[in-house]
This record gives structure tokens, C-alpha cells and sequence, in this order.
């Protein structure tokens, strides 16, 4: 966790925003790595007592690298259009989880079961995000690095919501008639 705070070993766009957000970089940083770890806890503890403490702390988790998503994002953009994507993935990784707490308040099982699985997914992004990137440093050129980042920042948490959401629906979990207001 401490290499959050330490920009040394980072590529310079990294080093960049921990110079300019020295402390929302890191909080960001952490909080995202938590999330890959507390999302999948959360939903093993699926059915046990500890399943809702584990949610409320995955909850706080997500609000708060949701949250600090767009500084990070928007501060030494690769371009203005993967800030944005990377502003959108926050955004709908935000409503995910307030649409799911909704709904569990409301006590419509089914529609927050599904609402969680969507948010898991977009939180998947960040996993394939990389996995997309490692793979074109390998296999790729650095002349269209920039159109290769873009769409990356915009596929990586799209693809994985929508093929989770055709797969929901197919099997009928998705259940419209569950997620309507």
C-alpha cells in the first residue's frame, strides 16, 4: 500500500497525477485495489451473517474510489476522451451500487442480486484494463498508443457490464420487471 504514496517505480503519466493529487491519487489507488478484493469477499459471504457488514464496507470502499475516479481521470488526461470513460465507469459503478443498496432497502432481493453483479462487472474493468494494456505493451507499437489507451478506457468496463447483462438476461436474472422504479 505504500507504493500508492510513492511515485518512483511509476510510469511518468502516474508519477504526474501523484504530484498533483498527492493525496487523492493514492486514497484512489487504494480504495480500487480494495474494491478487487472486497467485491469477490462480498459476494462469497452471499447468505451468512457477515454478508451485510461486508457489503456496507465494499459500499464505503466503492463510494469513496468512485469518487476520487474523475480527479484522477481528468488530471493529465492521456486525452480528454479515455477521462471521460474512466469518468463514466465511475459514474456507473456509482449507480450500481446506489440502485443495489436501493433496492436491498426495499427489499427486492433479485433486483439488488443483479444491480451487484453489474457493478462487480464494471469493477472487472479495472482487471482487464490492465490485462488489455500489459498486452499491448507486448505485442503492439507505440504509434497509436494514444487510440489504443482511449479505447481501452472506455472497453475494458463496457464490454464485461454488457456481456454480464445479455448473459443476466438471458438466464432471466436481470428480471426487468425487478429493476423498474
Amino acid at each position: 500500500m505504500s507504493e500508492a504514496f510513492d511515485s518512483g517505480g511509476f510510469p511518468e503519466a502516474l508519477a504526474v497525477k501523484v504530484e498533483i493529487l498527492p493525496v487523492i491519487f493514492p486514497m484512489h489507488m487504494i480504495a480500487g485495489g480494495m474494491a478487487l478484493l472486497l467485491v469477490p469477499a462480498t459476494f462469497f459471504l452471499r447468505g451468512s451473517q457477515w454478508h451485510k457488514w461486508a457489503g456496507r464496507i465494499t459500499a464505503l470502499d466503492i463510494l469513496v474510489a468512485g469518487i476520487t475516479a474523475p480527479f484522477v481521470a481528468w488530471t493529465a488526461p492521456v486525452t480528454v476522451i479515455s477521462a471521460a470513460g474512466f469518468t463514466a465507469q465511475a459514474i456507473v459503478w456509482a449507480a450500481l451500487l446506489v440502485a443495489g443498496v436501493w433496492y436491498i432497502k426495499k427489499g427486492n432481493r433479485s433486483a439488488h442480486q443483479t444491480c451487484m453483479i453489474l457493478m462487480a462487472s464494471v469493477t472487472s474493468g479495472a482487471l482487464f484494463f490492465r490485462v488489455y494494456l500489459a498486452l499491448w505493451s507486448h505485442f503492439a507499437s507505440v504509434h497509436y498508443f494514444k487510440m489504443f489507451y482511449t479505447c481501452n478506457a472506455w472497453i475494458a468496463w463496457s464490454l464485461p457490464l454488457l456481456v454480464t447483462a445479455l448473459v443476466l438476461r438471458k438466464r432471466g436474472l436481470a428480471a426487468h420487471r425487478s429493476l423498474s422504479l
